[in-house]
């Protein structure tokens, strides 16, 4: 199964700057659970806006990059989405973890999608798509309403008809 994940806000704001929305502790705990031992893509920009431009701990981590010459230790990089499926072919669980160009070509490819709505509509310059509008995704569950300094947010999951 192939899964996004992503914190967005209102109008599904992901990021700004080549760096997240948003600093959400208890997010980030989620991320790291929901996620642990499994599988995460990402592109290179998401990585190297990581702490130290390092993978993921505890995860298999496959990077998609056009940039032929890029390479990362612990990690494997892909050139194409066709590479990245292959690879992909026999793991139980996946997880697409950004940036925009990213979720939006491995969208088709997602059976559910986990995510955080965040109040508000922070300047962004990277969205993810908009879920609720897409006649494909229905939402199928939200959890109670949760808050950080000032931010309400709650977790949404979405399923591909």
């Amino acid at each position: 199964m192939v899964t996004a994940i992503a914190a967005v806000s209102e109008n599904w704001g992901i990021g700004k700057d080549n760096d997240l929305l948003y600093n959400i502790p208890e997010d980030k705990k989620f991320f790291r659970r929901t996620t642990l031992n499994h599988t995460v893509i990402m592109g290179r920009k998401t990585l190297q806006s990581l702490p130290h431009g390092k993978p993921f701990k505890d995860r298999r981590n496959i990077i998609l990059s056009r940039d032929k010459n890029f390479t990362c230790e612990g990690a494997e990089v892909c050139g194409s989405i066709e590479e990245v499926l292959k690879l992909i072919k026999d793991t139980e669980k996946v997880f697409i973890a950004g940036g925009g160009a990213i979720y939006r070509d491995m969208l088709p490819y997602c059976d559910k999608a986990i995510i955080t709505k965040v109040g508000g509509k922070p300047d962004a310059d990277v969205f993810f798509p908009n879920l609720d509008k897409d006649p494909e995704w229905v939402l199928m569950n939200t959890s109670e309403i949760h808050e950080f300094e000032g931010l309400v947010f709650r977790y949404c999951i979405y399923e591909k008809k």
